[in-house]
Parts: structure tokens; C-alpha cells; sequence
């Protein structure tokens, strides 16, 4: 694996992390390499009618690609119908050229090689949650976001074993100008974390600003070549891409970095309320944004983004965790695998408001779909509140201490000698128990997962420790998390140059709210 310029080896963080004493440090891997099948739901003629029904959506309806008369010149050259800004496609032209240059798999370097993360294939990379502009906690409830609490959650991510990565705009920090806060963002992730990161989106000069925040970092010629930095990019459902998508898009393309086209569906107000049609219409439309990707240079990186949920059609609010959109999160990874292109779906959603039954519940009926599905990039894995407006404290703990679980499931069932045990048969009679023998002390502490929240003791000690909720030890361990977190090394010259780049950029233009 090649190493980024400026990049020096780093311990692994995990360590402590949001550990009370009774836990044993967590040793946990860069990234997730699942062991166990994905789960087939639908049969090869079900998805043969959608990958027909999409085809069809893009034959006959199109798709509108607003503002950007570059990208109508790209689809009129590949040979596509273009009238206005409609764009309409050939049977199977999309999936040709994506199949023709678009990777499989690809590693995103972080800044500390140990921490680069593979995406696709087998493997699953757990993201924090993206883009709320409020924040909760028991302490103070829910309110705006600042740029303290964005610092925050990307300490928590780094320092969390569970979590691969450090994500992009975990949190809109509100307390600052909304054209410039994407240099605070994308610095924060550089300075408090070693792991992967995200860059803006909002404007195509936001994309470049991140993508040469990245460059100062692992060096222009190392990026070229390697993806150092991740972005998504909506779609504009249904079926349109506006200007500000396509020129983002179009920057990270051209830099040969990485983007995630996601299609972003409520299933009765984006598109038609059958999960079938959803089905389809995304993956019309991300295939017209991978394909895109391809166009600008082939071989750069494009991730099958998914977004699909369902709503109250009594009172147009989107619902999570929900059957439908689980159901539509295992078929999207037969899709995608059929496609050949690594997909990102899932998380730990919820419409609830803070972190109570109805936030767990809705949480792990979208997250266990996720493992089954196969899904590669997992947004929103942890701190995922109302719909996606909050992020939480005590929820991105409970959230992080689940995908501890969903780690476990993914590795399968051990069957190797220690795993069958005969030796332990052989050492304990019949009517015996297993408390003491040889198998069960050299396996104590690996055997089962052990988790941070949830209390297991009896009533009685229960009682005595205070009563607790889950979230009010979650809210103890996140504090606890964050008065012992350590400062990554970051070199100081990279540092001062990122610095200077902010500085010099900032000045350049007066603040705005827009």
C-alpha cells in the first residue's frame, strides 16, 4: 500500500475509548471485513423487471441535468438524446461504461496509514452521522450546533474503535459563516483525527478548497493517483441533478477523488410510494451519476449512494426504520453487486427526538438490514436523532457501543478447533460445569461482546448504582471520552501550511449566510 507524503506511523487509537474500568481495552481493525454471506431477497427474474424498469425510466423519461452546460456537451458526445437540459439514454449504455472503468474497490488513504480504510468488496466502513444542524444531550437539551460541538464529534469518532472513520459535515457549526465554516470543517478532521474524512460539497469552490486542503496534506502527486479524500453528492430527486451537485461532482471526478452519488428518495413524495418503483428510480438515477463520474475520468472512483425512505402519508413527515426501506436496503445490495460498484446505505436512523426506545428500536431494524445488505459505506452509523436534524451525544455512544455488536455478527461463527472445543469436553466430565477449565480462561475475555452501556447486573446492584438509563451512562462515558482524549500528531509544518491556506482563502471574500 502506497503512503501518503507527510504522513508518519501512528499508534492505533481504540485503547480506552469510552471504556469504564471494568472493560478491557478494544483492539479493533481500520475497517470491517465481514465473514458471513450477503442475504438474496429477491429472485433473478424480480431483479431482472427493476434493472428493466430503470432502463425504461432512462430510455423514455431521461433525466434533467440543470445549469451546467459542460456536463450536456459530455452526454452529447457519449451519444445520448439531449434536448434541453433532458437527457435520455440508450438501454444499457449506463451500465456499460460504469462497467467499462469504474473500480470495484478502492482505498481511501487516511493521514496515518494504519487507519486507511477498503471500500467495497467484502468490506463495511462505519461513518458518523452527517449534517444536523442541532445537537442533544441530557445536560443541555436540544440546540444549534457550533463549530465546538463538530470538533467534538470528530474526538468521539477518532477515539471510538467501532467507528472507521471521521466523516465530513457531521455537524452544521452554526456560529460560523456559512461560506467559509467549510475550511474549519475539513481542517478539524485533518487536525483531530488520523483517520479518513470527507470534503465540502456546497459549492464547487468549496469542493476545490477541500480537495487542496487534502493535497497540502498528502501532496498533490500522491493524490493524483490515490483517493485521500471522499464526498456525496445528492441527487435532486426526482430525476435531476442541479448545477451545484454537478460542479462538485465534476471537481472531485476531474481530482480523482472519490464520490458517493446518492439519490435521496421519500417514497410518495420523490417518487412513487411502491418500493419497487423506488427501487428502480434510484437506481436510474445513480447510474446516470456513476456513469458521469466515468466520462470526466474514467477510473475514478464512484460509490452507489442509496437514500430511500418511507413517510406518513397522513402527515408527509419521513419515517425511519421502517420495513419498507429495510427491505429496500437488501435489495439495493443485489443491485449494487450486480452493477460492480461498492454501495453506501444504512445506519442507526430514527425519527426520534432523543435517545429512548423508539430511537433504539428504529435504529437497529435500519441497521441489521444494513449487515445483511452487504452495504459497504454506512452514513449515519452513529448519533443519528429526529430525522437527522440532531445529532446526540448519548445516542452516537449507544449507536458506537451496537456497531461493536454488529462487528461481531459480521465475523460469523468460529469453527476452527477453538471454536468446536473438543478439548474442554475432554476436560469436564459429564454434569460439570465449563466456569473454570482451560478452554474457558484462555477465551474469557475474547468469547462474547462486551458492551459499554448496557447494564447487566441485578436489580439490586442496578439500584445501587443509581438507577441509570442507558443514556445517562452513555452521557458519563462520552464526557469521560472527551476529558481523555489525545491530540493526534499532526506535522507542524503541514499544520502552519494549513493554516496559511485558510487564512489567505477567508480573506479573500467577505462572510455570508449563504
Amino acid at each position: 500500500m502506497a503512503t501518503p507524503v507527510g504522513s508518519t506511523n501512528r499508534r492505533r487509537a481504540g485503547g480506552r475509548a469510552g471504556k469504564q474500568q471494568r472493560h478491557e481495552p478494544v483492539q479493533a481493525p481500520a475497517y470491517l471485513k465481514r465473514e458471513i454471506p450477503i442475504y438474496e431477497m429477491l429472485n433473478e427474474e424480480a431483479l431482472q423487471k427493476i434493472e428493466h424498469n430503470a432502463d425504461i425510466i432512462l430510455q423514455e423519461i431521461g433525466i434533467d441535468f440543470k445549469e451546467d452546460e459542460e456536463v450536456l456537451e459530455i452526454w452529447r458526445q457519449a451519444g445520448c438524446n439531449v434536448q434541453g437540459e433532458r437527457v435520455r439514454f440508450e438501454k444499457g449504455m449506463l451500465r456499460t461504461i460504469i462497467n467499462a472503468t469504474s473500480p470495484k474497490q478502492f482505498t481511501q488513504h487516511a493521514r496515518n496509514p494504519d487507519r486507511s480504510i477498503e471500500i467495497g468488496g467484502d468490506n463495511m466502513c462505519f461513518f458518523p452521522s452527517y449534517g444536523s444542524p442541532f445537537v442533544h444531550d441530557l445536560d443541555n437539551g436540544r440546540r444549534y450546533a457550533k463549530n465546538e460541538d463538530f470538533k467534538n464529534f470528530i474526538k468521539l469518532s477518532h477515539m471510538s474503535p467501532w467507528l472507521h472513520h471521521s466523516g465530513g459535515t457531521i455537524v452544521e457549526p452554526m456560529d460560523l459563516p456559512v461560506n467559509k465554516r467549510h475550511f474549519d470543517m475539513v481542517y478539524n478532521h485533518i487536525k483531530y483525527s488520523d483517520k479518513c474524512f470527507m470534503g465540502s460539497v456546497t459549492a464547487p469552490e468549496r469542493a476545490e478548497n477541500s480537495i487542496d486542503m487534502a493535497r497540502i496534506v498528502f501532496g498533490k502527486e500522491f493524490m493524483e493517483h490515490n483517493c485521500s479524500i471522499l464526498s456525496v453528492i445528492n441527487v435532486n430527486s426526482p430525476l435531476t441533478y442541479d448545477g451545484t451537485m454537478l460542479g462538485a461532482l465534476k471537481t472531485y471526478a476531474k481530482a480523482n477523488q472519490a464520490v458517493i452519488v446518492t439519490p435521496f428518495i421519500l417514497m410518495g413524495a420523490m417518487g412513487p410510494v411502491t418500493l419497487a418503483a423506488a427501487l428502480s428510480q434510484v437506481l436510474a438515477e445513480a447510474m446516470a451519476g456513476l456513469a458521469l463520474i466515468q466520462l470526466i475520468r474514467p477510473g475514478a472512483p464512484g460509490i452507489f449512494g442509496t437514500f430511500t425512505s418511507s413517510m406518513s402519508l397522513r402527515s408527509g413527515a419521513p419515517t425511519f426504520g421502517m420495513p419498507e426501506p429495510a427491505l429496500g436496503y437488501i435489495a439495493f445490495g443485489q443491485l449494487a453487486k450486480r452493477l460492480g460498484v461498492p454501495l453506501r446505505g444504512g445506519g442507526s436512523l430514527t425519527a426520534s427526538k432523543i435517545p429512548d426506545a423508539q430511537a433504539a428500536q428504529e435504529s437497529a431494524d435500519t441497521l441489521f438490514p444494513t449487515l445483511l445488505a452487504g452495504i459497504n459505506v454506512v452514513f449515519q452509523a452513529a448519533g443519528w436523532l429526529e430525522g437527522g436534524l440532531t445529532m446526540g451525544y448519548e445516542k452516537f455512544i449507544l449507536d458506537a457501543d451496537h456497531l461493536g455488536m454488529i462487528h461481531t455478527m459480521a465475523k460469523g461463527i468460529d469453527v476452527s478447533d477453538n471454536g468446536l472445543a473438543l478439548s474442554a469436553y475432554h476436560e469436564v466430565p459429564p454434569g460439570q460445569h465449563h466456569l473454570g477449565t482451560a478452554h474457558t480462561m484462555a477465551n474469557y475475555k475474547t468469547a462474547f461482546y462486551d458492551s459499554t452501556t448496557a447494564n447487566h447486573e441485578s436489580f439490586e446492584q442496578w439500584q445501587e448504582e443509581g438507577s441509570l438509563t442507558a443514556a445517562q451512562r452513555a452521557n458519563t462515558i462520552y464526557k469521560q471520552m472527551l476529558n481523555n482524549y489525545e491530540l493526534p500528531p499532526l506535522d507542524e509544518a503541514i499544520d502552519d501550511e494549513l493554516k496559511d491556506y485558510m487564512l489567505r482563502r477567508k480573506s479573500a471574500f467577505p462572510d455570508s449566510d449563504v
